[in-house]
């Protein structure tokens, strides 16, 4: 980053309980540079620790959001640096965020800006949205979860065929496959994204990161073992004082304050 420059992540607090992550690599195409990498992953350590944030929300803007890899630092490098760059731990403040995470996509979310928006616990998608993984046209594969997460969200054939054509699909396919939550008009995906993460932040947090563990750990876990982790999790938010709180409220037909406690 330049010393005039504006950073490739901005963080928002446009009110209480929500933070908003925007990737700011315009003339770019908001492609994941080292720098952008380690900083939206550093945001999102702040982030976890912050009590004050109940859900976060990652936007590339308007017209893209994210083009993926950045390329130029990519071509002329051996496997040792690949690996050594160690992407899961770079990746991994997102994947394992204990709060809730939206994805608001408008136009590309090609290669890396897919495999990002899979990170997210809810992804809401503009009509223009794109989803691909064009990994392989340039001689490679996804490397960030494309094969994993992809064939968890759409099933295996519709994996193979995005991930071996290097094709994109519209929104609305993302939509009817199953890797999208919502589909809005392009000018409502911000707005659409900050409405749910407004509804989840008002939710009691202790509840939410328990839902959201027990849907992640179950989804790969058997039955059994993943209905045993879920009553455990269901009889610790009975120490909640936001358990007592919310049933309380709710016979007494008001508004319920969660804490957090």
């Amino acid at each position: 980053m330049t010393e005039n420059s504006a950073p490739p992540v901005l963080l928002d607090r446009p009110e209480d309980g929500i933070a908003v992550l925007r990737l700011n690599r315009p003339q770019a195409a908001n492609a994941l540079s080292l720098e952008l990498q380690a900083l939206l992953a550093q945001h999102f350590i702040d982030l976890a620790a912050d009590e004050r944030v109940r859900c976060i929300v990652v936007t590339g803007g308007d017209t893209v959001f994210a083009a993926g890899g950045d390329i130029t630092s990519m071509a002329g490098v051996g496997p040792i640096e690949i690996t050594k760059r160690h992407t899961e731990r770079v990746w991994g403040p997102i994947q394992h965020c204990p709060k809730p995470v939206i994805a608001a996509v408008c136009g590309y979310a090609y290669g890396g800006g897919c495999e990002l928006a899979m990170l997210a616990d809810i992804i809401v998608a503009g009509e223009g949205a794109r989803f691909c993984q064009p990994e392989i046209r340039i001689g490679i594969m996804p490397g960030i979860g494309g094969t994993q997460r992809l064939v968890r969200a759409v099933g295996k054939v519709k994996a193979m065929r995005m991930a071996l054509t290097g094709k994109p699909i519209t929104a609305r396919e993302a939509w009817t496959a199953g890797l999208v939550s919502d589909l809005v008009p392009d000018d409502q995906v911000l707005d659409t994204a900050l409405e749910l993460a407004r509804a989840v932040a008002a939710m009691p947090p202790l509840a939410a990161e328990q839902i959201k563990e027990c849907i992640l750990l179950g989804m790969d876990a058997p039955l059994e073992t993943a209905l045993a982790l879920e009553r455990r999790a269901n009889a610790v938010l009975f120490a909640s004082r936001d358990q007592k709180e919310g049933m309380q409220a709710f016979i007494e037909k008001r508004p319920p304050k969660f804490e957090g406690r």
